[in-house]
């Protein structure tokens, strides 16, 4: 098969579209014709050898355990019902950036009718995440909330959720496409964060309304900037640190905003149920309740997917497809 290998950590040039033996489906396994496959700002930190995240892998790799496709085989204790079933599952092996990946068959779940192998790749962790997110949360119609990286896939996701119930949404994003996009999903005030005084347009927009409840994806100068918008009794969470540089409030900046500080990430890998979780997150997504975005590359254009998600210039998920 055709996969994309990494043999060196560094840049995104060092991803390699090459021919590698097809991965064999052992008891409890499917083999699974990839149709879709999602890629991860945290892999493209772990290309370069950062330790920011999960443990490296031992090299040559194959990244990407997001996957949707059929069913191509099954191994010898598993139901033959499942050859040919759409599917898509988190923990595709080697790697979902390949034309064919295993995964064991208690991780898998049927796709459900009307959802894309695309959408359904981008819900499996990225909707999941975004479900746990908003679970911790708890967002009422009486909150204000300000969504960084509100383009990006948990943030567009964030942000339907939140616009559907009835809350104030600020959603922050860079550049003016994506603005564009992000006040298209909804949200009440759009800002772009780029720019140096974008916190001051938000407290003059929001007419001294102030922010009750900051989801943020991104830390960083931007993380400190969203904390500052927020009123006493505030709860400032993080998802995630997409700039790279973490921004965590101490305890006498909480004390004296007093704000409340949770760190999602860590919550939701410490106690997500993930089968349930994934099924709920596949289930809004089917009845049209949360609409995942995506965006396409060619497997063998997995480099300049990598390059285009560490410049910010992508929207929504960036999903990997065969090519033609």
């Amino acid at each position: 098969m055709r996969a994309v290998v990494l043999h060196e950590f560094g840049p995104a040039e060092n991803l390699r579209y090459e021919t590698v033996p097809d991965p064999v489906p052992g008891p409890g396994e499917v083999l699974v014709s990839v149709r879709a496959a999602g890629v991860h700002q945290i892999e493209t930190a772990m290309r370069e050898g950062l330790t920011i995240g999960p443990p490296l892998p031992e090299l040559p790799a194959i990244f990407g355990g997001e996957v949707a496709g059929v069913v191509a085989a099954v191994g010898p204790d598993v139901d033959k019902s499942w050859i040919g079933a759409d599917v898509v599952t988190a923990h595709g092996r080697p790697g979902g950036y390949a034309e064919l990946a295993v995964a064991d068959v208690s991780a898998v779940h049927r796709i459900p009718d009307g959802l894309g192998h695309e959408a359904a790749v981008t819900m499996i962790v990225t909707g999941t995440t975004a479900i746990g997110l908003l679970d911790i949360a708890a967002l009422t119609s009486d909150d204000v909330v300000l969504v960084t990286s509100a383009a990006g896939g948990i943030g567009r996701l964030v942000v339907q959720f939140a616009h559907r119930l009835g809350a104030t949404v600020v959603g922050a994003a860079g550049g003016p496409a994506k603005v564009a996009a992000v006040r298209g999903l909804g949200a009440d005030v759009a800002v772009d964060y780029d720019l140096p005084q974008w916190a001051g347009t938000v407290r003059e927009v929001l007419g001294g309304r102030g922010v009750t409840v900051v989801l943020d994806g991104v830390e960083g100068e931007k993380g400190r900037a969203a904390f500052g918008l927020l009123t006493a009794g505030g709860r400032y969470i993080t998802i995630g640190a997409a700039s790279r540089t973490e921004f965590r409030p101490d305890a006498a900046q909480l004390e004296e905003r007093d704000v409340r500080f949770t760190d999602a990430l860590s919550l939701l890998l410490a106690g997500q149920d993930a089968p349930a979780d994934e099924a709920r997150a596949l289930a809004h997504a089917a009845a049209g309740e949360l609409v995942p975005a995506f965006q396409t590359f060619p497997l063998s254009r997995t480099a300049a997917a990598h390059a285009a998600l560490e410049s910010r210039q992508t929207t929504g998920k960036v999903v990997l497809v065969p090519d033609a």
